[in-house]
């Protein structure tokens, strides 16, 4: 059985990438990935239901309990930009509907996860994808960046994890010691 399941989504309208990691312990099992695939010359909405819909069935199949979903950023061209919006707002609403978390990452957030390089490129993202999750071929760019984005979140949730715990445990730790001496010199005081 899985610790939790996480859906990483690399969205685009053109193509958009999805990828599918198991968290086992400390180990990421790959579960599944690949691109949905939309015709360039079909109108905007109708490509934006075949992403919206093809989402949905990855969600209903795989029953993630998060997503991490790749930060929209304006690379100069607009066009692109908006298309790359309009299919993460989509693909953002379908994971909320199917009660999902859904966390945003960076590029250099994703890569320096993976990597440990924040500037490393697509050929080492794929290489590095393919051998932590044990898969016998690269995957294809759009999927392997789906995939990052999902190993990406399960290190940094266990991260985060391990912090929240050490944090919440300190206070607690504060109060003990202050209640400890507040005994011992109430002890020394009724002594004395």
């Amino acid at each position: 059985m899985f610790d939790r399941v996480v859906l990483g989504l690399d969205p685009g309208l053109t193509r958009c990438g999805w990828g599918v990691v198991a968290v086992v312990g400390p180990r990421m099992k790959h579960v599944a990935h690949g691109t949905i695939r939309t015709p360039r010359d079909a109108p905007t909405g109708d490509r934006l239901a075949i992403v919206a819909d093809t989402v949905a069935e990855v969600i209903a199949t795989h029953r993630p309990s998060q997503c991490a979903l790749e930060q929209v950023l304006f690379n100069g061209n607009a066009r692109t930009a908006m298309a790359t919006g309009q299919a993460a707002g989509v693909v953002m609403l379908t994971a909320s509907r199917a009660a999902v978390a859904v966390t945003s990452y960076s590029p250099s957030q994703v890569k320096s996860a993976v990597t440990g390089y924040g500037a490393a490129d697509k050929a080492q993202m794929r290489s590095t994808v393919a051998r932590v999750l044990g898969l016998d071929a690269l995957p294809q760019t759009d999927a392997a960046d789906a995939l990052a984005l999902a190993m990406c979140h399960a290190t940094t949730d266990r991260h985060s994890a391990a912090v929240d715990a050490a944090s919440a445990a300190a206070p607690a730790a504060r109060t003990r010691a202050r209640l400890d001496a507040a005994i011992a010199a109430a002890t020394k005081r009724d002594a004395g």
